[in-house]
């Protein structure tokens, strides 16, 4: 993708504070960062989002995500990380390109929870858990 902004970091034409890179991801710090250290690991092909990604190369993205949380909490003293990762426009997507973002936490930093949350009954949890399983 010519004009995908991960696109282009990935091929060396914009500027990227890089953290960790290897043969199929990389992480760089976010220029739109909500603490210091915040960080997105980003998957070297272009895959629009967590659909479009196989098996290894999913499997890949959370090694690295795993390993630059680890880099975050060390450096940056935070309490813990958030995960965040979003897909297409009702997801939350801005970029489509697939990444996760690595958010450093802190106990008071007063940053909102994503969603609000709602007890279901044992029963609705059961069917859900009956459809997701039959669409794998």
């Amino acid at each position: 993708m010519d004009d995908c902004v991960f696109c282009r970091i990935v091929r060396g034409e914009l500027p990227a504070s890089k953290i960790h890179e290897d043969e199929h991801t990389l992480a760089f710090l976010n220029i739109m960062a909500a603490h210091p250290g915040h960080a997105l690991v980003i998957v070297k092909p272009h895959a629009a989002n967590i659909f479009e990604l196989d098996d290894a190369l999913a499997g890949s993205v959370f090694q690295a995500t795993a390993k630059v949380a680890r880099a975050v909490k060390a450096a940056t003293g935070c309490d813990g990380v958030t995960l965040f990762q979003a897909n297409e426009v009702a997801g939350g997507q801005t970029v489509f390109h697939f990444h996760i973002h690595v958010l450093p936490r802190f106990a008071d930093d007063r940053l909102l929870p994503f969603w609000p949350a709602a007890a279901p009954t044992r029963e609705a949890l059961d069917e859900m858990a009956a459809r997701l399983r039959a669409a794998l």
